[in-house]
Formats: structure tokens, C-alpha cells, sequence
């Protein structure tokens, strides 16, 4: 794991979070050479914040889906 003085730290903040992002490895903080934080990329679970297609691959279809559920004589718009 890449180690970083907290120093350093102060002044490169927001590259050093872009850093983390982009290549999804952690960053070890230090303070005279002994650790005192890690900066992480988030979970993969925190990531997905769109509902739309989180049931993928879910369902299945089982028998005709094409033919009408019921007998056509049965419907009464066809009827008279």
C-alpha cells in the first residue's frame, strides 16, 4: 500500500482522493513515519445509486407469454 505523509497529504487532498478513485487502491496516511489513516475507495455496494435494472437477470418466464390468458370466446367485447 502506498504510504504519504500527512503533510503531504494536506496540500494534494483532492488529487490524492481523485487518485484513490481512479485506480481504486487505498492510500496509507502517515505522521512521523507511523500510520494514522487510510483513505479507501468506497464499497462497490454504496457505488450503484439507480434502482433501474438492480432486478436484472431476477425473473422468468414460464410457459406462453404471447397467447391470451383466457379463451377469447370468454371476453365480452367480442361478444354482439
Amino acid at each position: 500500500m502506498e504510504e504519504i505523509a500527512v503533510s503531504k497529504f494536506k496540500t494534494t487532498c483532492l488529487s490524492v482522493i481523485e487518485r484513490v478513485r481512479r485506480t481504486r487502491k487505498p492510500i496509507r496516511l502517515t505522521r512521523f513515519g507511523k500510520p494514522v489513516a487510510e483513505v479507501i475507495p468506497p464499497s462497490t455496494a454504496a457505488r450503484s445509486a439507480s434502482w433501474i435494472g438492480s432486478m436484472e437477470g431476477t425473473g422468468e418466464i414460464l410457459g406462453d407469454i404471447v397467447s391470451p390468458a383466457t379463451d377469447p370466446d370468454e371476453w365480452d367485447v367480442l361478444r354482439g
